[in-house]
């Protein structure tokens, strides 16, 4: 049995934490904020109206048989624990200059229906076509990177790829280039690239193998959880404290003790006590990891490709705005907006907040969150992260918050969905509250941008390993947790 602490209780450390309970270790999670989630966050504010309830971070469910597996693993069952709802349209597409919206779903051959009956019959066969190149992505990927360690290029270049395998992943092509090889419709191209903020990336940089997202999201279907997407944070503490994990919060690691090449244990601010541990696994940003629990020059160097961030506004709406549970409203100028977010230092560009935004509404349709006659929105913007380098913007300028958002619902406004007359209150959050908030350096939603190779799950010291969304294979929550199974299986059971 060893003694195993978990340095961050969000989805990835929860995850990790119960497996490697219900095979025999003595685990403990430390976790620097008051409550658990991580980014799975949550807000809940009271008016007169009633009580209204936000999930802050992740919107949406998919590959749920990862989660079913990890519940089963834990001794339980996920359907015990969650009332996952399965979601038709998964995302409303809305498009500059009119014309119809594209409700995308879980059937592919209905999903291609849709388009053809949208933008007409030769959209329809891209996509198809497309669709097959998707499929053959997400199986080799499956196959042979989400569920091992991957812990460089020569780990990737050493799997059997198969020929046909390798045309389809495209290595050195860029998922917008795969989108004008592949569809004729700028719209759809535009459906394409969306799937790169999914893993933080500029689809123009980002490679063509992330066509594996839409394809996962599609084929398995996007799911809603009755509640919100917190409940999934309360159902693995629930699994964890029945398994006997101790989970201390309000407990921030300062430090990992490293001495000899292996961990001995952590620091805790506020305590001249270490607590010991013969493994460490890290579910906090791999950038924090090495440059301030265990600094590690050459690891920090590689940390160069940060993530997009995002700017949030949640909203309490009167009446019924007909909104889709997910709506993604286009903007004229999609390169436009990633220019502005990620800016081009080499050129001397500065990141700004782009003044005509792709703009991402959920509402859920859930007595649970929002009272009777309103809806709750949440909104989400591409943004550029927090700080006062060239690629990012100091989010905590006086008025600037305020001022974007009020460019926000003018936008909205300007793609027909105008609900600035119909607000009960309005809450902001910056990328950089979500940096205070979970230590995500400079609000970047997903560490390092997407891409096949991201930081490894193993450390650089014996004993240490790293899960969650900045580290292998990827952001996102069913990444997360495959993450967090890579991982329990690499330390394997205490007997």
């Amino acid at each position: 049995m060893a003694r195993i602490v978990v340095i961050g209780a969000g989805v990835g450390g929860l995850a990790v934490a119960a497996r490697l309970a219900v095979t025999g270790h003595e685990v403990t999670v430390l976790e620097r904020a008051g409550t658990v989630g991580g980014k799975l966050g949550r807000w809940a504010h009271h008016t007169p109206e009633g009580t209204w309830r936000f999930d802050t971070g992740p919107s949406l469910v998919t590959l749920p048989q990862v989660f079913a597996d990890l519940f089963e693993a834990t001794g339980a069952k996920l359907d015990e624990y969650l009332d996952l709802v399965p979601l038709d349209p998964i995302v409303r597409h809305v498009f500059p200059g009119g014309g119809p919206a594209l409700d995308s779903c879980a059937d592919p051959d209905e999903f291609a229906a849709r388009i053809g009956a949208a933008f007409g019959d030769r959209s329809a066969a891209d996509w198809r076509k497309l669709w097959r190149r998707a499929e053959r992505v997400w199986t080799a990927s499956h196959r042979d990177i989400l569920r091992r360690t991957v812990d460089s290029p020569r780990d990737l270049a050493a799997l059997a790829w198969r020929l046909g395998d390798l045309a389809a992943i495209g290595p050195g092509r860029t998922l917008r280039g795969l989108g004008r090889t592949h569809l004729s419709d700028d719209r759809l191209r535009m459906l394409l690239d969306r799937y790169a903020t999914y893993t933080g990336a500029d689809p123009r940089r980002a490679p063509a193998a992330l066509v594996a997202v839409p394809y996962a999201e599609l084929a398995y279907g996007g799911w809603y959880l009755r509640g919100g997407l917190g409940t999934l944070a309360d159902a693995l503490l629930s699994r964890c404290l029945d398994l006997g994990v101790v989970v201390r919060t309000d407990a921030a690691v300062t430090r990992i003790d490293a001495a000899g090449g292996r961990v001995h244990g952590v620091r805790v601010a506020g305590s001249a006590v270490p607590v010991p541990a013969d493994v460490v696994v890290a579910n906090t940003d791999a950038l924090t990891v090495y440059r301030d629990l265990l600094p590690h020059p050459r690891r920090l160097a590689a940390l160069t490709d940060r993530s997009l961030a995002g700017f949030v506004m949640l909203l309490g709406v009167r009446g019924d705005t007909g909104v889709a549970h997910h709506t993604v409203f286009f903007p004229r100028d999609y390169d436009a907006e990633f220019d502005a977010v990620f800016g081009d230092p080499g050129r001397g560009v500065r990141a700004r907040p782009a003044p005509d935004p792709t703009v991402f509404v959920t509402a859920a349709d859930d007595p649970a969150v929002r009272p009777d006659g309103h809806e709750a929105w949440f909104v989400l913007v591409n943004a550029p992260r927090h700080g006062t380098a060239a690629d990012a913007v100091d989010w905590r300028r006086p008025g600037l918050a305020e001022t974007y958002a009020g460019r926000i619902l003018d936008v909205l406004a300007e793609r027909g969905v105008d609900v600035r007359d119909r607000l009960v209150f309005s809450e902001i959050r910056t990328p950089a509250d979500l940096d205070a908030a979970t230590g995500a350096p400079g609000g970047a939603i997903y560490g390092t941008a997407g891409g096949l190779l991201r930081p490894a799950n193993r450390g650089p010291v014996a004993g240490l390993w790293l899960v969650g969304g900045s580290t292998h294979p990827g952001g996102g929550l069913p990444m997360v947790t495959l993450s967090a199974e890579i991982v329990a299986h690499a330390i394997g059971p205490a007997w």
